[in-house]
């Protein structure tokens, strides 16, 4: 069962909507009505592409790095997100903590709400 948190593996479509890789992405929120489809957000160990203030790093050091699956430290890309069908994702690698998952999803409401 998918739940907010986990983290799982998905070929994220290129900005120029080409097939991309395998890669992790944060499960945030599924989509209301009757699909079961999720809004999920990119991870990347590329953490050159960190964005201060809107997106989120995790290390080894943080508490819930262990229970994440990643191989090294990455970054939660708030910015680069997808809709995307259930049985697109394939497999859990692992969660991320609550309160991790709280701030990302409030950079994200904060980035997108009216001025």
């Amino acid at each position: 069962m998918k739940r907010p948190g986990q983290i799982v593996l998905f070929r994220f479509p290129q900005a120029d909507l080409s097939v991309g890789k395998l890669r992790p992405a944060l499960l945030l929120g599924r989509v209301p009505g009757p699909y079961k489809d999720w809004l999920v957000c990119m991870v990347s160990s590329q953490l050159r592409q960190y964005i201060a203030d809107f997106d989120e790093l995790i290390g080894e050091a943080d508490s819930d790095f262990s229970h994440s699956g990643l191989k090294g430290a990455s970054v939660f890309r708030v910015g680069r997100l997808a809709v995307v069908e259930d049985e697109m994702l394939l497999g859990s690698t692992g969660e991320i903590g609550s309160d991790r998952l709280s701030r990302i999803r409030r950079r994200l409401a904060e980035w997108i709400k009216p001025e």
